[in-house]
């Protein structure tokens, strides 16, 4: 949008929230007329219906509302059609009395002498029950904001379906007003305007976790590297007129640990080439980033100045998916980095809350460890790119097959390297919340930072139908992952936030769910936002209830069954050791020779996993019944769930669209999410040898998924089956493959058992 455009814009959004119609009027006109500007023309328009019904002028307001409604946005068409009908029952009232004068409700900041009439289905204010009475935001908070917050609730150039242009513009209104107009409500909760410093952090659990990924790291990259020497030594051995290197069989330790080090120090300057070869990274000057958020270059140079830094390099990258990452090897040669759409889709104290966080990685030392794990991973991710690229030009089926091997294995290595990061970026971001909150005394900035990028990823991943490289490759060090972020940002239109996080902060077994998950639980990172809040004592930007919520033991026992039968199986080969012990004693039974080496153990272990399977298969993939099925309709329910754990199978049969990566680089099926109406859901799927329709073969055609919802960290659905519309059925034996695994474990044990 041209700089002329865009200051015409927020002159007229400032005159309409100061209640100067016709100025706002005569800034809105000409951009509301013009075709190029896109979101900026639908700003204007709404604006203008909102002039236009302030000023008296309905039939001007009603015309642009008919023009809005063929918008092709669903969330402007179904605004448009609200804002048309109050119109026309304003319009009609006042024909049929002209001493009757009415407010427009949707836009409505009226004296008590002319009272708002509110929109269908939405009880006045004495109709209303306790938890519907009108909340509004604080007095310092204006009810119309300018195109610098305006801009924090469009997360594209189109808006994504939560996140309409109007939501700016809609002020004190009810949550339940804001629902029915399609638009999120915010708090606009206040910030501290002086606040007293936190206590100090015990930043042992960080400093010892952070040595622990370099040590995992390390042993992984040591294993892996063990195994790649040896079997290219195998081969070289059974290979005719060749022989194996003598120096592949050396120890690899001193020399990898040399490495590593070395890389850590090196690390910024090697990501910088990275990141700008493969992502397009470019440097991002101090006076752009004011122009976005003032506050932020005042809390870089504040902090910095405090701490004797540097100001860390900053840096941009080219992407729609708001996100922010941070690297380097000390304070004097870090970088940020943020993405395009983080400053697009954020408003300034957001922003600058957002930046503090990455001083916190920094100030806490954190950012060496993760910035190591991003150069060695970042290579092996785009390898696996450019392999299932390779294979995805490989039209003979026959040479296709081992492209694919070779790709599922280089991704394989790089979710294992990842993994060894996942602890450290769980923890390392309640640290850096902390911080970001006594930097900036804005902890409720912060709660809509997170949730706004949340929204954006989300609506990223909807206009690209899958889930980007780059989100992919750099989640471990981005505040929120793309995985939490499915159902998160989409579900806010169907349930308010505080319902959906419930389970966050109220399901007593929810961190056991968490052990794989690269990010903590985003509900649980805002109660902790929330206590800073109120230790200050502010209002928060979500209330969250303080009941917590009863589950079953039983059945997190049962969910867990098959790693309880671990340890039981340990209890049980110490038993059998103790028989074996007494009857080699009282020589009744000499079995001694056969178990000396222990390795009975392992034999049992196996057994004990294959009971723990075996108790529960039929809980958790019971049979379907069309009778008890779930619909679209029922998944906030299912969503609003704070008891729920994954052993609740719910049986479901959603329609929507299946989105994800095509090809070679989604073989494994990690990349299978449905676009349903009430929002995304990850989806689980195990490929089946031998049928006739392929999972990738449906990606972007609307299905119906049948299957097993599960709610979790982040909520899935275990596939039964993928049908379309023409009769194509894809099924996915999910409980064929645990009884597989099962039988195999068992049988693997009991052979162990037997011959020691």
């Amino acid at each position: 949008m041209p700089s002329h455009a865009k200051s015409s814009l927020e002159a007229g959004l400032v005159a309409l929230k100061q209640g100067n119609y016709q100025t706002a009027i005569a800034h809105l006109e000409p951009i509301a007329s013009s075709q190029s500007n896109g979101t900026a023309s639908l700003q204007a328009q709404v604006g203008l219906v909102m002039a236009y019904a302030r000023t008296g002028e309905v039939s001007k307001a009603i015309a642009i509302s008919q023009n809005l409604i063929e918008s092709n946005n669903p969330q402007v068409q179904e605004w448009a059609t609200r804002a048309l009908e109050h119109l026309t029952k304003r319009k009609k009232r006042d024909q049929e009395s002209k001493n009757v004068e009415t407010g427009f409700v949707a836009f409505d900041n009226s004296t008590p002498d002319s009272p708002p009439v509110p929109p269908p289905e939405t009880p006045t204010l004495e109709e209303k029950p306790k938890d519907q009475v009108t909340e509004t935001k604080s007095d310092d908070t204006p009810s119309m904001v300018p195109l610098a917050r305006l801009k924090a609730t469009v997360a594209s150039p189109l808006p994504p379906p939560t996140t309409a242009p109007l939501n700016g513009f809609m002020g004190s209104v009810t949550r339940t007003q804001a629902k029915l107009f399609g638009v999120i409500y915010w708090r606009q909760a206040q910030r501290a305007r002086a606040w007293q410093p936190l206590r100090k952090p015990k930043l042992i659990p960080l400093r010892l976790l952070s040595a622990g990924t370099f040590i995992a790291l390390f042993w992984v990259m040591r294993e892996i590297l063990k195994l790649a020497l040896g079997f290219i030594n195998q081969t070289l051995v059974k290979l005719p007129y060749l022989e194996p290197l003598q120096l592949l069989y050396r120890d690899p330790t001193r020399l990898l640990l040399i490495v590593l080090v070395i890389l850590i120090g090196v690390s910024p300057w090697l990501l910088d080439l990275l990141l700008a070869k493969l992502y397009g990274q470019r440097e991002f000057p101090k006076d752009v980033l004011n122009t976005h958020s003032r506050e932020a270059v005042r809390v870089l140079q504040r902090c910095c100045q405090q701490r004797h830094w540097p100001i860390p390099k900053l840096r941009i990258l080219p992407m729609a998916a708001p996100i922010i990452l941070t690297y380097g090897s000390l304070p004097r040669n870090a970088r940020i980095v943020v993405s395009q759409g983080l400053l697009e889709q954020l408003a300034d104290d957001e922003i600058a809350t957002i930046y503090a966080t990455q001083l916190g990685h920094i100030a806490h030392w954190d950012f060496a460890v993760m910035s190591l794990l991003l150069l060695v991973t970042l290579p092996i991710h785009q390898l696996y790119q450019q392999v299932s690229q390779w294979g995805d030009k490989i039209s003979a089926k026959i040479w296709r097959w081992p492209v694919t091997i070779v790709a599922s294995l280089i991704y394989g290595v790089w979710s294992l390297l990842t993994g060894t990061g996942l602890w450290l970026s769980r923890l390392r971001l309640y640290y850096s919340d902390r911080v970001a909150s006594e930097i900036t005394g804005n902890p409720n900035a912060l709660i809509r930072a997170l949730l706004k990028i949340a929204i954006g990823i989300a609506a990223d991943i909807q206009k690209q139908e899958q889930t980007s490289w780059q989100l992919e490759s750099l989640n471990l060090l981005t505040p929120v992952s793309y995985q939490q972020s499915l159902a998160l940002g989409t579900i806010a239109s169907n349930l308010s936030f505080e319902a959906f996080l419930k389970w966050d902060t109220a399901n007593p077994y929810r961190r056991w769910f968490t052990i794989n998950s690269s990010h903590p639980l985003m509900g649980d990172r805002i109660e902790r936002l929330c206590q800073i809040a109120r230790h200050w004592h502010l209002d928060t930007e979500l209330h969250f209830a303080s009941e917590p919520s009863k589950v079953k033991r039983q059945s997190f026992l049962l969910q867990i069954a098959p790693w309880l039968g671990i340890p039981l199986g340990v209890l049980f080969a110490a038993l059998v050791w103790l028989t074996w012990q007494l009857a080699f004693t009282l020589k009744f039974l000499n079995l001694k020779w056969i178990y000396e080496d222990w390795s009975f153990i392992t034999g049992c272990l196996l057994i004990g996993f294959s009971i723990g399977t075996v108790m529960r298969i039929n809980s958790f993939f019971p049979d379907i019944k069309p009778d008890t099925v779930q619909t679209d309709d029922y998944l906030p329910n299912l969503l609003s769930d704070p008891s729920a754990l994954p052993i609740d199978s719910v049986s479901v049969r959603l329609v929507g669209k299946l989105l994800g990566r095509q090809g070679t680089s989604n073989s494994l099926a990690q990349d299978l999410i449905l676009q349903s109406s009430a929002g995304l859901v990850k989806l689980h799927h195990i490929s089946w040898l031998g049928q006739s329709v392929n999972h990738q073969d449906l990606i972007g055609r609307q299905i119906i998924v049948t299957g097993w919802f599960r709610r979790g960290a982040t909520p899935w659905i275990d596939i039964q089956t993928l049908e379309t519309q023409s009769g194509k059925t894809i099924h996915s034996p999910h409980p064929i493959w645990s009884t597989f695994l099962a039988v195999a474990a068992q049988a693997w044990g009991a052979y162990v058992f037997l011959t020691g």
